[in-house]
């Protein structure tokens, strides 16, 4: 699994002109899924964001976590996180999960921020949506299950 993680002030994500999730301060999450990606890793993934200490303390050194500022989480399906830009102009997206099996591992994704007590918004799986967000810092992070 694939993520890109951006620390927010506040974010909203909206489909057909209707808001269909928002947060205020905390993480915007991209989420991609690769073919063989499974709930282990969607398990292994969260566990790492949740943790991550990228929020500033009190004296401005990025020391607390998510759960140290109250944070709130805003996941978004992005099966671009798996384009393959080597050949040509035009991205190929054969390395992204099947599509029924990413927004199972999606669901589970954001259900485990749940679990952990996070307010947890999301987008919709598969529409076409506008993602707007203040990106704190700006401090993005972009991490691969692959490679840990």
């Amino acid at each position: 699994m694939r993520a890109v993680v951006q620390c927010v002030s506040r974010a909203s994500v909206t489909v057909d002109d209707q808001v269909v999730g928002s947060i205020g301060k905390g993480f915007v999450i991209l989420l991609g899924v690769g073919h063989g990606d499974t709930e282990v890793e969607a398990e292994r993934l969260w566990r790492k964001i949740s943790k991550l200490r990228v929020f500033d303390d009190a004296e401005g050194k990025t020391n607390l976590s998510l759960v140290d500022v109250g944070g709130e989480v805003l996941v978004v399906s992005q099966f671009t996180l798996y384009a393959n830009c080597r050949k040509g102009n035009r991205p190929s997206f054969t390395e992204a999960g099947d599509p029924a099996v990413a927004e199972r591992l999606y669901e589970h994704f954001a259900e485990l921020a749940r679990q952990d007590g996070f307010p947890v918004a999301t987008g919709r799986f598969g529409a076409m949506m506008d993602v707007a967000l203040v990106n704190h810092g700006p401090f993005t992070l972009w991490l691969d299950t692959e490679q840990w």
